[in-house]
């Protein structure tokens, strides 16, 4: 009680929370074009760049650090509380929609196939197996942690992704989720289900996007994205474990031609 005394009085906090707020705001969406696709730049995008900013300057400071921390998962309980009151009136076209959404996750899956042959092509060796097999959320990390040790090689790729898309994640998911979605033929309702990674930071960046790409399908767009994300928080985590984790291992061995016998299991070294 104490502490949550301590965040609300923290007016420097408060006034520089108010002050990005104002000023992402003020300049407001910007847009441009590449091709035929538009990128679009939203006040979030600004506001995380600028927060990022000021982080690594003497106007933040360790006490202004800690006390945001618990406020953020304040800001994404209002937003799934959001997200809750949209998805009821939509519940007729997401159950419309109730394959494609079911298996949205296996889409997933198919980053395994892209983004682990250019880790290797790169020179990463097991690393390269803990920062393919997911999008690296807790849950993930959690899973490369119990089955390879936190000192692994797979740990410290599973980790590196983690942070990167702890940092970068939600401006990468916001500026390339409304350029895929204008420079396609692909409904952006399909986009919309493809932001809920699990991330509830992510899934917000790149909704918004769409949002401001498609004003028209604005509470649709919101409603898959949130159960699309609901179904990957709930349903990731297995299809990492049965799936995605042994799809990534058996590419790896195929790719580096490594020995099973090489890549056993050693918790902790």
């Amino acid at each position: 009680m104490t502490e949550l005394k301590g965040i609300w009085k923290d007016w420097r906090l408060h006034l520089l929370v108010f002050g990005i707020v104002a000023l992402t705001e003020w300049i407001g969406v910007f847009q441009f074009t590449v091709g035929p696709g538009v990128i679009l730049l939203l006040p979030m995008l600004y506001a995380m760049l600028i927060g990022l900013g000021l982080f690594f300057t003497p106007v933040i400071k360790k006490a202004q650090a800690l006390n945001a921390e618990p406020l953020i998962v304040l800001g994404v309980t209002l937003l799934i509380a959001k997200i809750g009151v949209i998805i009821g009136p939509s519940l007729p076209k997401l159950i419309e929609a109730g394959p494609a959404l079911l298996l949205q996750e296996f889409g997933n899956l198919g980053t395994i196939f892209i983004a682990l042959p250019i880790a290797v092509l790169l020179g990463l060796k097991r690393e390269s197996i803990g920062m393919t097999h997911s999008v690296a959320r807790e849950p993930n990390v959690g899973l490369i942690v119990d089955k390879y040790g936190f000192n692994s090689p797979e740990g410290r790729g599973v980790m590196a992704i983690y942070i990167f898309g702890t940092v970068f994640g939600a401006v990468f998911m916001g500026v390339i989720s409304g350029f895929l979605a204008t420079i396609t033929p692909l409904h952006p309702l399909s986009f919309a289900m493809a932001s809920g990674i699990g991330s509830g930071s992510m899934m917000a960046a790149a909704s918004g996007s769409l949002v401001a790409a498609f004003p028209a399908f604005s509470d649709d767009i919101i409603a898959f994205a949130g159960a699309s994300n609901l179904l990957s928080l709930s349903t990731g985590l297995y299809m990492s474990i049965f799936i995605g984790l042994p799809l990534t291992e058996k590419m790896y061995q195929l790719m580096t031609r490594e020995k099973p016998s090489q890549s056993r299991v050693r918790k902790g070294a």
